[in-house]
């Protein structure tokens, strides 16, 4: 079992930056992939970044890479998504989520996520 718990969502100006943190408790830490996704309003959960457990490869949606930075901390059992240059559409509730999974095309699917967190919300104003 793993629990989630994610921080560092805010207002913030377009343009300005913030940086999520996601805490997880659970031993087997290091065999889970964590990604971020998000849900902005009236609109479906969709995929941000991922990095994974067994090679810890690193992957973006296209619409933030270049902006968003993920990193882990596998002894402090943290993951982190850096978010720069945030636009008005970067405006989303964000989670964070652990799965088993570590390829590339599992990652995206949030139907492949094992583990939730309930979500911290970003807003950018223009």
């Amino acid at each position: 079992q793993v629990q989630l718990v994610e921080s560092g969502g805010g207002l913030v100006q377009a343009g300005g930056s913030l940086r999520l943190s996601c805490a997880a408790s659970g031993r087997t830490f290091t065999t889970y992939s964590l990604a971020w996704f998000r849900q902005a309003p009236g609109k479906e959960r969709d995929f941000v970044a991922a990095v994974t457990w067994i090679d810890g490869n690193i992957y973006y949606a296209d619409s933030v890479k270049g902006r968003f930075t993920i990193s882990r901390d596998n002894a402090k059992n943290t993951v982190n998504l850096q978010m720069n240059s945030l636009r008005p559409e970067d405006t989303a509730v964000y989670y964070c989520s652990a799965t088993n999974y570590y390829s590339r095309y599992d990652l995206l699917k949030e139907v492949n996520m094992k583990y939730w967190g309930k979500g911290t919300l970003v807003t950018v104003s223009s």
